[in-house]
């Protein structure tokens, strides 16, 4: 695997653990307006999240990297 897509894989993946783990505690902690939802709102949440933190987790990583 090249050298770069294996640096962005990770990239993703680290980033996205991050967020799943921000938002399952937001979740947790009620500053999301819970109300009567579902469990796949839960679902959704979480992944907006961690799609978000992964995305920028990587972006970072590519601007930082000498």
């Amino acid at each position: 695997m090249p050298r770069m897509i294996r640096f962005m894989l990770t990239r993703l993946a680290t980033g996205f653990a991050i967020g799943s783990a921000v938002g399952f505690c937001v979740w947790q902690n009620g500053f999301a307006a819970a109300g009567t939802l579902e469990n796949y709102a839960q679902g959704l949440f979480i992944y907006l999240f961690a799609s978000t933190i992964s995305m920028g987790y990587l972006a970072t990583a590519l601007l930082l990297e000498e």
